[in-house]
């Protein structure tokens, strides 16, 4: 199955138009200072920037609190705070692009920046950067993520605020009953899973993820136990490589063995309420859970760890989406908007946000607080995307077709691979066929 070059070419019409219009837009946060223009302007460092948040309602109490922080230290800039729920924001801002009224800053994750930036609706950060006081203070996978999703040239469109990794929940108390170790190692989750089943009386020993958002943490499984480093070769992805087949096929057969018979259709909250409420040994999930689970079980029931790692112990994990900060490039207070953006990502604030979001901190500094070391997945989160144990896989989020491939297009495919209706090869030739065209179409339109 190929996917659609028509609807990739409306896309890409679509996002010519959106740059064009673009240069016209005029930004909210104008303090009157500067020419401005397509380009917009540094202006003047003061008066008013407005301020879009990605994640509004879930995240508006803590980036108020950090922006009356910035307004004490700089009582000459006035924020404007607009909190976008996250399921809008994508269209906010693409209708911003087009018709005008753009915010000075924004929220901008690695899932949605390659839209954004091939709009040219971003400033380039890089140089920014290099002369700012977070220079060489911010996690390098995090930033090298945001840098591979801008669009694949090495840009920097966004500064990296949050991550949320992917954990390994498993119930202590029940490893200790059955006598087992922690699954620190593939062979030990397989063996753990199977040990921990016995479905006479409802226990299991893993959920899967069969309904919205498989596809992510199939992935996820399946280059941990292949080892395969990169999600291309050349221009060629390396999800049908046979070492991946081998381990999809290994990860598939766990549904209905050691898994719920209802994981084909679950989604991440019905899997995670399932795991409180049951006697279900593991689950994969991320950090955005912890606490959930605290709830439910108690801290002194269950343990969150990095993925597990291969035979020769190194860990392989999927690029998780990085969140960050965007300057647009139609504000007229640049200069501005730019200390908002080192404020929030600097050691006490972008602790303080990632302590109310449950999220590895971009700022290395931060990222060593007490509040991180007291929860362990996150201190363990953290250690692992920063003490070179752990290699990541870049997902191609920066392809326009993306999110469609690995959500509607094969969501359905996968399902069928757990029922045993197509098997791990075809599904993966499928999906790769789906990635090398879009792979094709967007290096020429880039070209």
């Amino acid at each position: 199955m190929k996917i659609s070059i028509h609807r990739s070419r409306r896309a890409a019409t679509a996002v010519a138009l959106g740059a064009v219009l673009a240069l016209t837009a005029t930004a909210c946060g104008d303090d009157g200072s500067g020419a401005g223009g397509d380009k917009g302007s540094e202006g003047s460092g003061k008066g008013k920037i407005v301020f879009w948040d990605n994640n509004g309602g879930v995240r508006t109490d803590i980036w108020k609190e950090i922006i009356a922080d910035f307004e004490k230290a700089n009582p000459d800039i006035d924020v404007e705070y607009v909190g976008i729920a996250s399921t809008e924001y994508q269209s906010k801002v693409d209708t911003a692009i087009q018709g005008g009224g753009l915010p000075d800053v924004g929220g901008v994750g690695a899932a949605m920046l390659a839209g954004i930036a091939a709009q040219g609706a971003l400033d380039p950060l890089d140089d920014r950067l290099g002369s700012s006081s977070l220079k060489g203070k911010l996690n390098e996978d995090m930033v090298e993520s945001l840098k591979a999703a801008g669009g694949g040239d090495g840009t920097l469109y966004s500064v990296p605020t949050s991550a949320n990794n992917g954990v390994l929940y498993y119930r202590t108390d029940l490893f200790k009953a059955a006598g087992l170790a922690d699954p620190t190692t593939w062979d030990a989750f397989y063996a753990a899973a199977e040990k921990l089943t016995n479905s006479k009386k409802n226990a299991f020993g893993y959920t899967i993820r069969g309904g919205a958002g498989s596809i992510a943490q199939a992935l996820d499984a399946m280059y941990g136990q292949s080892g395969i480093t990169s999600f291309w070769n050349g221009d060629t992805t390396t999800v049908n490589d046979p070492k991946n087949v081998a381990a999809l096929e290994k990860y598939a057969a766990l549904y209905k063995k050691v898994t719920p018979a209802a994981d084909l259709n679950n989604d991440f909250t019905k899997m995670v309420a399932q795991w409180d409420s049951g006697t279900i040994g593991m689950l994969n999930h991320n950090l955005g859970s912890y606490q959930d689970h605290v709830k439910a079980l108690g801290a002194d029931k269950f343990r969150g760890i990095p993925q597990p790692t291969g035979a020769d112990g190194k860990r392989v994990q999927v690029s998780n989406p990085v969140d960050g900060l965007g300057l647009f490039k139609s504000s007229k207070n640049k200069e501005a908007a730019w200390k908002f953006i080192e404020f929030a990502v600097s050691k006490a604030e972008n602790s303080k946000f990632n302590e109310s979001a449950g999220q590895v901190p971009a700022n290395t500094e931060a990222a060593s607080d007490t509040w991180v070391t007291e929860s362990e997945p996150t201190k363990l989160a953290a250690q692992a995307l920063s003490d070179g144990s752990t290699t990541i896989v870049q997902l191609p989020y920066y392809l326009p077709d993306w999110n469609t491939i690995s959500k509607a297009d094969n969501e359905p495919n996968f399902q069928k691979v757990l029922l045993g209706k197509m098997s791990a090869k075809d599904f993966l030739d499928t999906l790769a066929d789906q990635l090398n065209a879009a792979q094709a179409e967007w290096k020429q339109q880039a070209g």
